[in-house]
């Protein structure tokens, strides 16, 4: 029996850094199962050349990557959304639109390297941001979604959190 791919939103603020990391850590580790979008509640734009350096040192090339609104996967051409995992602070605590659905939601805060310096720093702050986005994803597509109750996602999406930031 093949189910269609779930879709995963990748939620932060700016939708230019930690996010587009989770984009495309999702698609990459999915396998095919996962379906992986990022955007921002107040993008700024531009994605940091820092994460597309992340990645491809990586091997995880994310050429279509773009700093695009939330408001893009509200509408009825918005694909639906299964998943939402917000992963900086100020995106968690925002008023955010009425999904379509009600996709099951959970927040995994990630320090923003963004502004570290000086740039070594920041490539540094980059590296483990990806390295800690990377042990998440990797936890959260072993699981067997197709089987579990939108509860019993959420519940492990926080633990998968919680054991990550322990």
């Amino acid at each position: 029996m093949n189910r269609k791919p779930f879709n995963v939103l990748v939620l932060c603020t700016g939708n230019s850094a930690r996010s587009i990391l989770g984009e495309a850590l999702f698609n990459h580790l999915g396998g095919g199962r996962i379906r992986a979008f990022s955007a921002g509640s107040r993008p700024t734009g531009t994605v940091n050349p820092l994460a597309l350096e992340t990645l491809a040192k990586h091997g995880i090339p994310l050429p279509e990557a773009r700093s695009k609104s939330w408001d893009e996967f509200v509408g009825g051409d918005a694909p639906q959304i299964d998943f939402i995992f917000t992963v900086c602070a100020a995106a968690a605590g925002e008023t955010c639109p009425i999904w379509p659905g009600h996709p099951t939601t959970a927040h995994w805060g990630i320090a923003d390297p963004a502004h570290v310096e000086p740039l070594e720093a920041r490539r540094a702050a980059f590296e483990q941001a990806y390295a800690q986005l990377r042990e998440r994803v990797e936890a959260f597509v072993k699981l067997p979604l197709a089987s579990l109750s939108t509860v019993e996602v959420r519940d492990a999406a926080r633990k998968i959190h919680a054991e990550a930031s322990a």
